[in-house]
């Protein structure tokens, strides 16, 4: 799968991309035909808490799923991001 991070007005340390990546890796599990994938990370109004936002598009033949969550940090938002696309994806699963 084809995965593509986009830290938009900063740049995401190499160990916060190796995360994402790992991570990734649950989801061709769930599903295997998945193509690509693509990560945007923002800082959202730094002098408040929940100010990383993180949205997941992950592309299937048929279909695409999405999520977006707002959390302390990154890698806070992107677990509840792939939480939420693995539920969509287990749905999308159960209906074909």
């Amino acid at each position: 799968m084809e995965l593509r991070i986009q830290s938009v007005k900063f740049d995401a340390t190499e160990k916060l991309q190796a995360y994402i990546e790992k991570k990734m890796e649950k989801i061709t599990k769930f599903c295997p035909d998945a193509h690509s994938a693509d990560v945007v990370l923002k800082v959202v109004k730094p002098e408040t808490d929940h100010n990383k936002d993180v949205s997941v598009t992950v592309m299937a033949p048929s279909t695409k799923f999405y999520a977006q969550k707002e959390a302390n940090s990154f890698e806070e938002a992107f677990d509840e991001c792939l939480s939420a696309l693995e539920k969509q994806l287990e749905k999308h699963k159960d209906r074909h």
